[in-house]
């Protein structure tokens, strides 16, 4: 307790000490060293008028009608489609992108195309069907494998499109 009472005597002798005549030498200080310091503010920018726009899609499609999300095939429109109903070929369960053309033989007159996919070899020729957008082989070189492949543009429409595999060289040479 008188530990406690010493030290609140020499906090009140110390505080008493900052109270003295040296302040007013502190305030003429701080006086001469902001008598120029003013606050500036720019002015603000220059504000444009708006200027409202008018939409007219009166003559536009509209995007969200649904006849133009269902197929063509549901529509009843003409054209190419895909043949839904006939069975899948091993091959059409893999993306196009999966399949390494390693090589080509010919049976009978007949070229054949060697696939690998995923390990493994698989032989196609002419009319077989492969990749993931109903794609049928319509030529075999000793190069490149050809094949048209049915697709739907953004309108729902049925479209062909023509891809190509080439022979890839064997890696470690």
């Amino acid at each position: 307790m008188i530990r406690g009472v010493a030290s609140f005597v020499l906090m009140a002798v110390l505080l008493a000490g900052c109270t003295g005549e040296d302040q007013g030498e502190l305030r003429q200080w701080m006086k001469d060293e902001t008598k120029d310091l003013r606050g500036r503010i720019p002015p603000l920018p220059q504000v444009k008028p708006y200027e409202p726009v008018p939409y007219d899609a009166a003559g536009l499609i509209d995007p969200f009608r649904p006849a133009k999300m269902v197929s063509e095939q549901k529509q009843g429109g003409g054209g190419i489609q895909p043949d839904m109903n006939r069975p899948k070929e091993p091959l059409e369960a893999f993306p196009l992108e999966s399949i390494k053309y390693v090589g080509s033989l010919t049976k009978n007159r007949q070229s054949h195309a060697i696939l690998e996919v995923s390990g493994s070899l698989h032989q196609v020729r002419a009319g077989s069907y492969m990749g993931q957008n109903f794609g049928i082989v319509t030529k075999i070189t000793e190069t490149e494998l050809s094949l048209r492949e049915l697709v739907q543009d953004p309108a729902g429409d049925w479209v062909e499109r023509t891809s190509t595999l080439l022979l890839q060289a064997k890696e470690g040479k």
